[in-house]
């Protein structure tokens, strides 16, 4: 068992797979459960290689991408150049579960990302960046089902557990769902968590 520290991610992002081979289509999940919010602030935490922070950028926002790996954002931060969005995002190499950016976001989204804090610590230390009326959007790793990729059990998470995590009357749960996706060329499917849910109050 390995720890998702700052070596792993490090490696991971430097390993003989090349960076473009790397780059996935973005996120289903963000168009869809952002398509109704007004561009503003975004944050995306444990952006990778910045394929979400990028198109919120190309969809308006102004957007902080934040990740552990310098490795990863020195490809993000090319492709931001290369797509003519650097002056839509900041790079923020850190190591989000324990940053203190002393700010909030109209939007804090993360996509997979697995800090050695645990998910729902992970979650609920997002969830204190999120501005009042603003909103917090996770896709995780369903807990429970076989995985077929390398997804330990303390990387993965059940709907009720996040829901636990943001109850009224501070927050309000907009979107609470599992659903199995294929991407590209995997072999194994996708099994999902998505929830969104709105800051109604500090």
């Amino acid at each position: 068992m390995h720890d998702f520290d700052k070596n792993y991610w490090e490696e991971h992002w430097v390993s003989a797979t090349s960076p473009k081979e790397r780059i996935m289509p973005v996120n289903p999940y963000l168009a869809d459960e952002t398509k109704q919010l007004s561009p503003g602030t975004a944050l995306d935490a444990g952006c990778g290689i910045g394929t979400e922070a990028l198109w919120l950028a190309e969809n308006g926002w102004q957007v902080t991408g934040a990740d552990i790996s310098a490795a990863a954002l020195a490809t993000a931060a090319r492709r931001a150049e290369e797509t003519e969005q650097s002056h839509r995002v900041e790079w923020v190499e850190t190591d989000v579960a324990r940053w203190e950016p002393n700010r909030t976001w109209d939007l804090v989204t993360t996509h997979y990302a697995h800090p050695d804090t645990g998910q729902l610590a992970f979650y609920k230390r997002l969830g204190s960046w999120v501005a009042t009326n603003g909103t917090l959007l996770i896709v995780g790793h369903h807990h429970g089902t076989h995985h077929q990729h390398e997804h330990p059990e303390e990387a993965t998470v059940s709907l009720d557990a996040i829901a636990e995590l943001f109850t009224e009357p501070d927050w309000r749960i907009e979107a609470s769902y599992e659903q199995t996706r294929s991407v590209g060329h995997r072999s194994a499917p996708l099994h999902d968590v998505v929830v969104r849910v709105q800051r109604i109050r500090v």
